[in-house]
């Protein structure tokens, strides 16, 4: 591909290109219209790319939305008001409902997809 594509109804591109100016959000109700589909209050989906040691400090709090945490490469640790989970195998993923807050770390280079709904704040 040789660079992004937006059109009325479809696009194409690289996540990982796309998402330099939304912290690695794809999509989701944040996205400028002008991105065509990628904006929607139905869904937030970020391309999530963490060098070893990256970790988000701060606990969310309260979030009332579905999120689904896939890895795709790496080793990633998510802490969660439940308890903590490490996915170390490609594929291994988290899922968690309203109400269930969460940090996270990267034990090594990590690549995440991140999958939250619905998009409302």
């Amino acid at each position: 591909m040789d660079g992004t594509v937006v059109a009325r109804n479809w696009c194409q591109g690289n996540a990982a290109d796309d998402t330099g100016d939304t912290r690695g959000w794809l999509i989701g109700h944040f996205i400028d219209p002008s991105q065509g589909v990628r904006s929607t209050k139905d869904v937030e989906v970020k391309w999530g790319i963490h060098p070893a040691g990256d970790t988000r400090p701060e606990w969310t709090s309260d979030d009332q939305r579905t999120t689904l945490l896939l890895l795709v490469e790496g080793e990633f640790r998510l802490h969660l008001t439940e308890g903590t989970v490490t996915m170390s195998r490609q594929g291994d993923y988290v899922m968690w409902g309203p109400g269930i807050d969460h940090t996270w770390e990267a034990l090594d280079d990590s690549v995440v997809i991140t999958v939250r709904w619905p998009s409302a704040s």
